[in-house]
């Protein structure tokens, strides 16, 4: 069997191939700076329906945030090694599966908008990194951490329209201290501060919403769309719930930024999948 995953910091789906089955599940976000190899461990060793397939996969190509450095790859692959035991392992970074999934062969950037935000240049055979990625606080511009940061600083700061305030205090048992509990003291402050943003799905229309929708993807093209000379010349293509659920606004921000929009998906992960399997000579 071979198995192929896409993951975020608070999701990881997978997709599994043999020839007598498919198979697809997902689990919590396994990324390298906030999971250890034996934490990864336990999180397959907690579910049965994984466990029944342990000695069965062979291959496994696992594309995920975090997975920038040598160190933070091999804390991946030794987790995942530790628990399928008979897999040979691949681990490259998620920008690279989406590059695969929305680019395929052809020349253009891949842009990550989810939990956290992200881009690079894929020339056709291979992704090229820029120097962005730099998480939830120096960067993650138009990703859900910034948002769910917008949204919060909104509100204890009393900028929220009193009308969002009454909806967002019934939504969100928030205040200062909590807040600061959350992003300073407890694990994962990133995936807390997204899904704050889940908000902004119930009230898109309302023009507060709206501009701060609009000020997280402009800041998004500025810093790193723009980065890159030709990027007028190139398709964009997004990945994420942000970029899916949002994609109104982002694909007008980014009209009137000159920038060409290709493929939005909320999950890399089917085309992913149909790239390895290509590449495996299993789908022609």
């Amino acid at each position: 069997m071979i198995l192929v995953a896409d993951s975020g910091s608070s999701k990881t789906d997978w997709m599994g191939y043999s020839p007598t089955e498919t198979i697809s599940f997902s689990t919590q976000g396994i990324n390298p700076y906030f999971l250890n190899a034996h934490d990864i461990f336990k999180l397959f060793s907690k579910k049965k329906e994984i466990a029944a397939y342990a000695e069965k996969v062979r291959e496994i190509y696992f594309f995920g945030a975090g997975c920038s450095s040598p160190d933070k790859i091999e804390v991946i692959s030794n987790g995942i090694s530790s628990f399928f035991t008979n897999a040979y392992v691949s681990v490259e970074h998620d920008l690279i599966g989406s590059a695969y999934a929305t680019c395929g062969n052809t020349k253009g950037l891949t842009c990550i908008l989810g939990t956290g935000s992200n881009i690079s240049y894929f020339d056709g055979t291979e992704v090229h990194n820029g120097s962005h990625g730099l998480g939830y606080a120096l960067g993650d511009e138009g990703s859900g951490t910034y948002f769910g940061r917008k949204l919060i600083t909104a509100y204890l700061y009393g900028q929220m329209p009193a009308d969002l305030g009454i909806e967002f205090a019934a939504d969100y048992d928030i205040d200062k201290e909590s807040v600061i509990t959350n992003v300073y003291q407890k694990p994962a402050p990133n995936i807390y501060l997204a899904s704050i943003s889940k908000f902004m799905a119930a009230h898109k229309e309302h023009p507060f919403i709206l501009a701060i929708l609009r000020e997280g993807f402009q800041e998004f093209v500025d810093s790193n769309i723009k980065d890159y000379p030709n990027y007028k010349s190139l398709d964009a293509h997004f990945v994420g719930s942000i970029a899916f659920y949002y994609q109104d606004v982002l694909k007008e921000v980014c009209l009137n930024n000159q920038v060409r929009v290709g493929k939005i998906l909320q999950k890399p992960i089917e085309g992913i999948y149909n790239y390895i399997l290509k590449k495996e000579g299993i789908l022609v």
